[in-house]
């Protein structure tokens, strides 16, 4: 039996690689990639057998892997940060209950350090409280949709991780968050991340005021790019550390002892 693994590499570069996923990417006798993702890993890749696609041909890309395990061979079909968030995890799953190759594939899956579990391990404790995550590509989603989470998203005051937010040729999901995110409170704290995990990574902590003045011409901004918007309790820290407060010292004084007049425990 040929053996499958969706490899998840993390945010960016080699950095986020779990012991788990080298180990698979080592093992393997054929490495299937998005062309720019396997770029970033040259010396773990070495002299390996690897077939690569571009945007847009994930299709060919998986279904590829997938008749190439079923031949027996040990496939490691990479995806970056983490191969069940917006990324290869849905289409393997599908394709493989499409063609019924449960019986002959030996699969599973490998998690990773997803671009906004990265970016809050660099700027401090942001997610905190309950969170989301939102990708404006509509590529695949209806962009009515897309616009709907957000504004319901800022109304019940999630921290949010906005994901593949704008490129060249599609800036008018990215317009249309601005606007919904101009009705909301303007001094919320904002995290733009462009390249996490690679050399060139980039982080800068602003206002949701400012990342609407920038408007849709943003040069930050880009298809690398993750923006986390904080919640109405977000703030920085005397150091600039971006914290939402779980709540620990609403509850409890420095010494560990409950406040007088905390409601009691449900």
């Amino acid at each position: 039996m040929g053996k499958l693994t969706l490899v998840s590499t993390g945010a960016g570069g080699s950095r986020y690689l779990t012991n788990e996923a080298i180990q698979a990417i080592q093992e393997a006798d054929l490495i299937v990639a998005y062309t720019k993702y396997a770029k970033d890993l040259p010396t773990l890749l070495g002299d390996k057998e690897v077939f690569t696609t571009p945007m847009t041909k994930e299709i060919q890309r998986v279904d590829y892997a997938i008749e190439e395990a079923k031949k027996g061979r040990d496939v490691a079909l990479l995806s970056n940060g983490d191969a069940n968030v917006y990324a290869m995890g849905s289409l393997v799953v599908e394709l493989m209950d499409v063609k019924d190759y449960w019986d002959d594939i030996n699969y599973s899956c490998l998690p990773g350090v997803s671009s906004v579990l990265a970016l809050a391990a660099e700027v401090g404790a942001p997610l905190s409280q309950d969170f989301c995550l939102i990708s404006l590509s509509d590529r695949l989603t209806d962009p009515q949709l897309i616009q709907k989470r957000i504004k319901l998203s800022l109304e019940c005051d999630f921290v949010i991780a906005i994901y593949n937010p704008k490129s060249k040729s599609r800036l008018n999901p990215y317009m249309e968050m601005l606007e919904k995110l101009s009705v909301a409170e303007s001094s919320r704290v904002v995290v733009i991340a462009r390249d996490l995990g690679r050399q060139n990574q980039m982080i800068k902590i602003t206002t949701a005021k400012e990342l609407i003045e920038a408007g849709v011409e943003n040069e930050d901004v880009n298809m690398s790019t993750t923006i986390l918007i904080g919640n109405s309790t977000t703030k920085l820290t005397k150091n600039k550390k971006v914290l939402t407060p779980r709540g620990y010292l609403n509850k409890y004084d420095l010494n560990g002892e409950q406040k007088d007049g905390w409601r009691k425990e449900v």
